[in-house]
């Protein structure tokens, strides 16, 4: 159980990015991708263990001073560094050979990629601010096209933008919280010093404003509509602004962005909200569609006879 604690699988969730790509690219239901997906999938949850064992490695000390890091399985002392060090080996032996066993070699490039930016992140990186967000960020970049990889499609600059954006949103909401445990004389990561809560609030509201306006341009784009077949899709912006506003909302007024996903694991309101966006555009790019294509040849079958 500690080791599993060790390798956090809650934050598995973030992963779901790599279907992303065969979602909106309408082949969600197409068997030829779902063990590529599936495999990928994999490698990159235990990348992710891998990556979180080598930062607790690195934290020992800071998280024994953390009031929540400290009761992780090494901060506590329940588990020793040689045992994690063992585990972390393990991780990144089963990760290499399932990628090199079951996947292309452009995928297990963009694999090894996530990894070494990750051991740059939890060595140096993390310590510097604004590259610290940054890394966060292109680590769900890299899980996007780890998924388009998978399952051999073409990666739209749409969603690249849109996860970046998102990606880098909640990142400043994690600095947030750090500035909080600061200033109640919590130890928390060095480059805590770039930040101040004015600037995290003007960058939240930033980035928020920007996502929004992204999505909306998205949806409305000449490119959208022909590749979806639909100009519909602008009727999910609700889901997002609705989404974006109950996360402000967790962050300012209850102040709870220290994990985004214990938030959504948590939310039921954001839960419920992004499980609507999820069904508003499977409706639109699946079941709509699809009645249109069905019409249409209903009216060519017809036409013929």
């Amino acid at each position: 159980m500690l080791y599993v604690r060790l390798a956090r699988p809650h934050q598995y969730v973030k992963n779901g990015f790599i279907w992303l790509p065969a979602f909106f690219a309408h082949k969600l239901w197409d068997v030829s991708i779902f063990w590529p997906t599936f495999w990928a999938f994999i490698c990159f949850c235990l990348a992710a263990s891998s990556v979180y064992v080598l930062n607790d490695l690195q934290d020992l000390e800071e998280d024994r001073e953390h009031p929540v890091k400290k009761n992780r399985p090494l901060a506590s002392g329940a588990l020793t560094s040689k045992g994690a060090i063992t585990f972390l080996v393990l991780l990144l032996t089963f990760t290499i050979l399932l990628a090199w066993t079951f996947l292309n070699i452009n995928f297990f490039l963009v694999l090894i990629a996530y990894i070494l930016l990750n051991i740059g992140y939890s060595i140096s990186l993390k310590h510097v601010a604004i590259v610290d967000i940054v890394c966060i960020a292109l680590g769900f970049e890299l899980r996007i096209f780890a998924g388009g990889l998978a399952a051999n499609i073409a990666i739209s600059h749409w969603i690249v933008i849109m996860t970046f954006l998102l990606a880098i949103f909640l990142a400043l909401a994690k600095r947030r919280d750090d500035l909080l445990l600061c200033a109640d004389g919590h130890q928390t990561r060095k480059c805590i010093d770039g930040y101040s809560m004015e600037f995290v609030h003007v960058g939240m509201a930033i980035m928020a404003a920007v996502i929004i306006i992204a999505y909306i341009m998205y949806t409305v784009s000449p490119d959208t509509i022909q590749k979806h077949g639909t100009d519909k899709l602008y009727l999910t912006a609700f889901w997002v602004l609705l989404g974006l506003l109950r996360y402000l909302q967790d962050t300012y007024v209850k102040g709870q962005s220290g994990s985004p996903t214990q938030i959504v694991l948590n939310d039921r309101f954001l839960q419920a909200t992004m499980a609507l966006w999820i069904i508003n555009i499977y409706i639109i790019l699946y079941l709509v569609k699809y009645n249109v294509w069905l019409e249409r040849l209903k009216a060519y079958l017809l036409g013929s006879q």
